[in-house]
């Protein structure tokens, strides 16, 4: 059976969207079953090696990962600037960050140079991020 290339659009369409969540360091509620409840197809990772691991394989819709301010790292300031390098090959990807609000000057650096598509402070809301979820499904249409 062969389908039109609208066919073939409609149908990818209708797949499950993607999201990989990065918890590195935790302290915000579980929210695998949000991801569930709104339908992705979700991967869930504890370190950026594995999410890079997994992004050779996939290319997710959504990631939400949290922004962890290291200062002794040599050449580059937090966990997010490799994933994000990486994610300048795919903007259509969105990112979606967790951050403690006394970093906030950091993460400012960090999105000057690349485009992350919410931010929210800890502590964590689950109706926050659901609500950040949703508009990014919306801009992805």
């Amino acid at each position: 059976m062969f389908f039109s290339d609208q066919e073939t659009k409609r149908t990818m369409k209708t797949d499950s969207p993607r999201l990989l969540a990065i918890m590195e360091l935790g302290g915000y509620p579980n929210l695998a079953p949000l991801y569930k409840r709104l339908g992705f197809e979700t991967e869930i990772v504890n370190s950026q090696r594995k999410a890079q691991a997994y992004l050779k394989k996939r290319i997710p819709d959504i990631i939400v990962a949290e922004y962890n301010f290291q200062s002794d790292f040599r050449d580059r300031t937090s966990n997010l600037e490799t994933l994000m390098a990486r994610l300048q090959r795919h903007p259509q990807v969105k990112v979606i960050v967790f951050f403690q609000e006394e970093y906030r000057h950091k993460l400012d650096d960090l999105l000057s140079r690349f485009p992350v598509f919410a931010a929210i402070p800890f502590p964590v809301h689950p109706a926050k991020v659901e609500a950040a979820l949703l508009r990014a499904l919306d801009a992805g249409d």
